[in-house]
């Protein structure tokens, strides 16, 4: 999003002065009909139940010195949906246990040959600290193409496995491995019940091979609802093209990049994705004059605490009607 944009949001949302979620009412969200169908896997995944959109927001608030804000309300927010205020708020949520559906997505083109083993190790302990009964993940390797190590499980051995057997070499197809794995790996999931999609992409953020562009592979996360959460390998004093791509991925998807110092704090990355994944909220909401058209809806949360930033996904794509 534009920093003009972003602007003329704070400005809207200023004018309007925003109340806080809890001057909407909050109610239960409609029962589904007993044969109610899966959405087709080309739709994003905003769900309509008995014609009525609800839109399911998961988010992260931190203070001033990046630490984590647990225990907030929902009248310590205010939301803006495609420039207006929500219809209703079904439901306010600190989502600490919501099942999680995780993917690792470890660059393995020959630029990063010399730290994959620092990725492995950090991703391995990763999965045997971040998942719990009900969670499932899978791993995968990219150069040019994808090399699907570990298909979702909740084996940690399967998964760990599967990341010892990944091997570095050839060129970089990042926005093209990026698009792919959001469309068949997140897009395409039939869970019951809300679940957290995330991705956890480990690179130096380098492309020398794709025909999608970066546009085209956060368009097709926000279609999956999945968090990217990156960790550059770029351990280098100066910060280059790759570190500002991966810091694009994750702003438009609701993560955070990370940059560590040294390879070696590759595992400090994946650490505090891990607690940020147990420190979140979930917003569900009926949107105002909400058309099933296809379009971009944007989607403005601010605390009202402004020493509390918070960290969303900035739109998603609505339905289209059949």
């Amino acid at each position: 999003m534009t920093a003009f944009r972003i602007s003329r949001l704070r400005n809207v949302f200023l004018a309007l002065s925003l109340a806080p979620l809890a001057a909407y009412a909050q109610t239960p969200a409609p029962a589904l009909p007993a044969q109610q169908q899966q959405p087709d896997s080309s739709e994003p995944l905003t769900t309509i139940k008995a014609g009525i959109t609800e839109v399911n927001l998961i988010f992260t608030v931190t203070d001033s010195h990046g630490r984590f804000v647990t225990g907030l309300r929902r009248e310590n927010f205010g939301l803006l949906d495609d420039g207006k205020r929500p219809d209703r708020v079904y439901h306010f949520t600190q989502q600490t246990n919501l099942p999680l559906r995780v993917g690792v997505m470890l660059d393995t083109s020959a630029s990063i040959r010399g730290r994959f083993k620092f990725e492995q190790e950090a991703a391995s302990e990763f999965l045997v600290q971040v998942l719990h009964k009900n969670d499932r993940a899978f791993v995968e390797g990219f150069d040019i193409k994808i090399e699907m190590a570990q298909d979702y499980t909740n084996n940690i051995a399967f998964l760990t496995a599967g990341i010892d057997k990944l091997r570095p070499g050839g060129g970089t197809a990042l926005f093209d491995n990026l698009y792919i794995t959001c469309r068949d790996q997140m897009l395409t999931l039939k869970d019951e019940g809300n679940v957290r999609r995330a991705l956890v992409l480990v690179s130096d953020g380098d492309d020398d091979y794709s025909r999608a562009s970066k546009t085209d592979a956060i368009k097709m996360c926000q279609r999956a609802e999945t968090i990217v959460y990156t960790i550059s390998t770029n351990v280098s004093l100066s910060k280059g093209k790759g570190d500002d791509v991966l810091k694009d991925i994750a702003a438009a998807t609701g993560g955070t990049p990370f940059y560590p110092k040294r390879i070696e704090d590759v595992a400090v990355g994946f650490h505090n994705i891990e607690e940020e994944l147990r420190s979140q909220y979930s917003l569900e909401y009926k949107p105002s004059d909400f058309k099933a058209d296809g379009s971009f809806r944007t989607i403005y949360l601010q605390a009202l605490d402004r020493h509390y930033n918070v960290r969303a996904r900035t739109g998603y794509f609505a339905p289209k009607a059949e």
